[in-house]
């Protein structure tokens, strides 16, 4: 691993020594008289490729001895010295890039007053001086104990991992689907009946064995698939965290029960006795069912069982553990023990994982032998079986390389006869994992257990340290995305929801996998991650990442601020005077500074000295203005400030030429009942000059931004708000000039504006496209959707007011997978024909004031997953023909009539496995309709649910 940190600066410094760049430095260099360490300011090039060369010569040298260990203490020498001269590199090209600045500004000296630079070249020079002499003695150091090496003997290992704590954190064995499952159905049998008892108490069943086995991913099979669960009125996930508090899981265990978006109750100011009661209260009337995933403590389960009330009603509760004990809380018959596969399971476990794209996953008959003494070493735990055949599905299918791979396997098993299997074949993974990938992999363990990792954010965050390369005329986005692809599919990584079109939004890192991830970025001084949960925690003056899980006490003297180069806080409820002291004034070299949900809301003067900041995350906060001094962040790429109060940017917020992401919006109607839900920032002047913007969200339309949008031609994603009728022609005459715009979301200013769009075309297709406002009829006409339209993925159009029905003409667009309609038809009805909408995987239906029917044909909506009905209230019938809809999954009746909910024909949905409903705000006796056959799956849900947040596609719920 420690050639990665050295890869890394050898990268950073090519760039800081190569033609281009030096030529900015030139007039620099030429000043040299008035330093006053003339020899080392000029000797600094040479310096620095001296320095890159040894760094190559000790790159290579650890790669020959990646597997076969190596010396400690003299490689954290070689990584302390390659952080020190990323640190001076960084320095270098931030005063270059201040002169060439100086030189492009017509300065009057008289009047403007030069700032004092943060770094001078007398300072950088010095700093590489000492960093190539320490770097030179290193080497003379090395070679005192590679001798034999030279001489054609080797180095003996040293013992794997010794020092290793085995520790264990929750896990979802969620890496194999369900169509790779082996070796479970006895234990699903098992389970199921343990549901179905006659006896109509509250029993508690458990699932129990070491980490690894596949006890939740049994337990998320039944939860999903088995029509028996649908017998319960309620139903709950919870995944139990090692430093999860009690009234966290009730909180959540609340949310979960009412539904995310439920208003009825604050579950995040509700106190421990409130949280109790309201529990109690709602468990007390309905059966139901609650998995509690990977409990630790049997005090821990007995504090949650206070409001896990025996009704009589049959209620279950299904535990997760590792831990015997608390196994033993279960009754006899319900508890289950997970034992490893047998061969044979085992055996067809790792072919599929191996062989993925061989028809029936046959093993090669030259690779059966190699692959059956793998399988004996896995010693039949699924985790480790997924692990090493993802791993070999990319290599190559030759025995040779295949034992080269066992007789790498057989080393790292017996250096420790008691190993944990999972940990160390992941270990084996990661030490596998192209370099590329090995940061990006580290970086996942920053997120907080069991944290839901969004993708784009992530590949930001990526971004933004550096860790992408720029491949072909690929965006740094695209082979992000590729990156992690691949850490996916080597089983690092599992992917938790994809959108209609199977494309990745988020993501969580196994907990085992991230507890091993954990332990190498401390071992590699990567990061750190900051818990005081139970006592004082010590960051390490090496770390140049630190993610703060929770914070009770003063983080200050925990971390040496000066070599800090991101700073994520997850806990939103430290103090201020905790870490804003030393961020803003000390960290001088940071990356990323994500201070999401934090109490702030002012951000100081001294901001504008992070002259290395990419990243700047202010999601959730009360800032409303920046200091003039934000203009200085010449290298900031992503600057998120959702849900904040800052609409307006200084004068001179066109200097961040290296923007790639700027994301801007204000929640003003919390109700999502308006056109206009949220505000969006005003344009500043030259927002337009920002050529490197990828994502532009939101943007209000002004005359001078409309006519000059044409110029940011490399954006991918644009949403531009309070758009006027006189905007339009100008706005689809700069849009025609997009190549690479993908997504779209055009907002009227209200909703009596109309949106002139007949003429609106672009050069390339979309995957997404969000109208909002009143159309013109033609619109759907116009040349895009003519030439294009057929190419959408998914479609959002609202607050139409289209008096033809554009369910047809939409229906022409073959491969959409996700349609929303809001208020977009005056008609009374909507039908649907056969063979329609082949591919659409998502339909919402929302506020369609007139519709009273709705006809769907069978054959139509042929692979339906989600449907979602809201605030249709001359709908007094559910959709005709909605039994042919074989594929729905999840169906949402909300905010609707009370007639509607009166005439659920339970019959013609019974197939649909969930099903939830709610009035708009009226009362209304349903209790007959309990008693209708195939009503179990039916949840009534909160009035005020609303399924769409933000700017539209990825902040919409559930």
């Amino acid at each position: 691993m420690a050639e990665i940190a050295v890869l890394f600066v050898i990268k950073k410094i090519g760039i800081a020594v190569a033609g281009d760049t030096l030529k900015l430095a030139i007039p620099l260099f030429a000043k040299k008289t008035e330093l006053k360490k003339v020899e080392l300011v000029t000797a600094l090039p040479v310096n620095m490729r001296q320095i890159k060369k040894e760094l190559e010569i000790i790159n290579a040298f650890l790669k020959e001895l990646g597997m076969n260990g190596y010396k400690e203490t003299w490689v954290r020498q070689v990584r302390r010295l390659a952080h020190d001269m990323e640190d001076v590199v960084d320095e270098f090209m931030y005063v270059i890039g201040k002169n060439k600045e100086r030189e492009s500004r017509a300065y009057v000296k008289k009047i403007i007053k030069k700032p004092k630079p943060l770094f001078s070249l007398d300072e950088i020079a010095t700093k590489a001086d000492r960093i190539n002499r320490q770097l030179m003695e290193l080497s003379k150091r090395l070679g005192r104990w590679t001798q034999p090496i030279l001489s054609g003997g080797s180095i003996p290992a040293t013992k794997y991992d010794t020092e290793q704590q085995q520790l264990y954190l929750p896990g979802h064995d969620y890496s194999i689907t369900d169509a790779e499952l082996v070796g479970i159905d006895k234990n699903r049998q098992t389970l199921i009946e343990s549901l179905c008892l006659e006896d109509c108490s509250l029993r508690i069943i458990a699932v129990w064995g070491m980490g690894g086995l596949g006890k939740s991913t049994l337990v998320n099979n039944v939860y999903k698939n088995e029509a028996t669960v649908s017998n319960f009125n309620y139903r709950a996930w919870l995944s139990i965290s090692q430093s999860c508090r009690v009234l966290d899981i009730w909180r959540n265990m609340l949310k979960e029960l009412c539904g995310k978006e439920s208003r009825e109750f604050d579950a995040e100011n509700m106190s421990s006795t409130e949280l109790k009661v309201e529990l109690t209260k709602i468990l007390d009337q309905k059966r139901y069912l609650i998995i509690l995933d990977d409990v630790w403590l049997a005090t821990d389960f007995l504090k949650i069982r206070e409001v896990l009330v025996d009704n009589g009603l049959g209620s279950r509760v299904i535990i997760t553990t590792r831990i015997e004990e608390v196994a033993s809380i279960a009754e006899n018959g319900c508890k289950i023990s997970l034992e490893p596969l047998d061969n044979h399971d085992a055996w067809l476990l790792f072919c599929r994982k191996a062989f993925p794209k061989i028809e029936d996953h046959i093993c090669p008959p030259e690779l059966e032998q190699c692959g059956m003494d793998i399988i004996d070493k896995c010693d039949g735990l699924p985790l480790a079986l997924v692990a090493i055949g993802s791993l070999l599905s990319f290599k190559s299918k030759n025995n040779k390389d295949w034992r080269l791979f066992y007789n790498q396997l057989i080393s790292e098993v017996h250096n420790n006869e008691n190993l944990n299997w999972v940990e160390k074949i992941l270990n084996l993974s990661y030490k596998h994992l192209p370099n590329h990938l090995k940061y990006c992999f580290l970086y996942c363990a920053m997120f907080p257990e069991d944290y839901l990792i969004h993708r784009k954010r992530l590949i930001r965050l990526w971004i933004s340290e550096g860790f992408i390369e720029q491949k072909g005329a690929c965006s740094l986005e695209d082979v992000a995305e590729g990156y992690l692809a691949e850490l996916v599919q080597r089983s690092m990584l599992q992917v938790v929801a994809c959108n209609s079109f199977d494309r990745v939004q988020c993501l969580r890192m196994h907990d085992i996998v991230r507890e091993l991830a954990i332990f190498q970025s401390k071992k590699e001084s990567f990061c750190t991650i900051y818990d005081d949960t139970h006592g004082v925690a010590q960051v390490g003056l090496d770390s140049r990442r630190v993610s703060v899980l929770r914070c009770n006490n003063d983080i200050r003297s925990s971390i040496d601020p000066s070599r800090l180069h991101t700073f994520i806080a997850f806990d939103t409820t430290m103090a201020l005077s905790s870490w804003s002291s030393f961020i803003f004034s000390e960290s001088k070299y940071l990356n990323v500074l994500d201070l999401s949900g934090l109490p702030i809301e002012t951000i100081p003067y001294s901001v504008g000295e992070l002259f290395n900041l990419r990243f700047l995350c202010l999601n959730d906060t009360n800032v409303k203005e920046f200091p003039k001094s934000v203009t200085k962040l010449s290298n900031l790429q992503t600057l998120s400030l959702e849900r904040t109060q800052l609409l307006n940017f200084p004068r001179g917020f066109s200097n961040l030429k290296k923007l790639r992401h700027l994301l801007v919006w204000k929640l003003v109607d919390a109700t999502y009942k308006s056109l206009n839900n949220w505000e969006s920032m005003e344009p500043f002047e030259g927002l337009w000059d920002l050529k490197e913007l990828q994502y532009l969200n939101e943007v209000r339309a002004t005359k001078a931004f409309v006519s000059n949008l044409g110029n940011l031609s490399q954006l991918r994603s644009l949403c531009i708000t309070y758009v006027r009728s006189s905007h339009c022609v100008q706005l689809c005459n700069s849009l025609s000039k997009m190549q690479h715009l993908t997504r779209l979301n055009i907002r009227a200013r209200n909703e009596d504006e109309l949106l002139l769009l007949d003429d609106f075309t672009l050069s390339n297709p979309l995957e997404k496209l969000e109208l909002v406002g009143q159309l013109s009829e033609g619109t759907l006409e116009s040349p895009f959707f003519s030439i294009h339209g057929y190419k959408l993925l998914q479609i959002e159009l609202s607050w139409c007011k289209l008096t033809v029905n554009p369910v047809a003409r939409l229906a022409e667009f073959s491969d959409l997978t996700e349609l929303r309609l809001t208020r977009v038809y005056t008609g009374p009805w909507l039908y649907f024909p056969a063979n329609w909408f082949p591919k659409l995987k998502k339909a919402v239906l929302w506020d369609l004031q007139q519709v009273k029917q709705i006809f769907i044909q069978e054959g139509a909506l042929a692979n339906l997953h989600y449907l979602h009905i809201d605030s249709l209230m001359e709908l007094r019938d559910i959709p005709v023909g909605i039994e042919f809809l074989s594929s729905v999954k999840e169906a949402y009746f909300t905010r609707m009539h009370s007639d509607f909910v009166r005439n659920l024909q339970t019959g013609k949905i019974s197939h649909i496995p969930k099903v939830h409903w709610s009035t708009q705000g009226v009362s209304t006796d349903l209790t007959g309709l309990a008693n209708l056959p195939g009503a179990s799956n039916m949840t009534n849900t909160n009035p005020e649910w609303r399924i769409l947040g933000g700017s539209g596609w990825e902040n919409s719920v559930p």
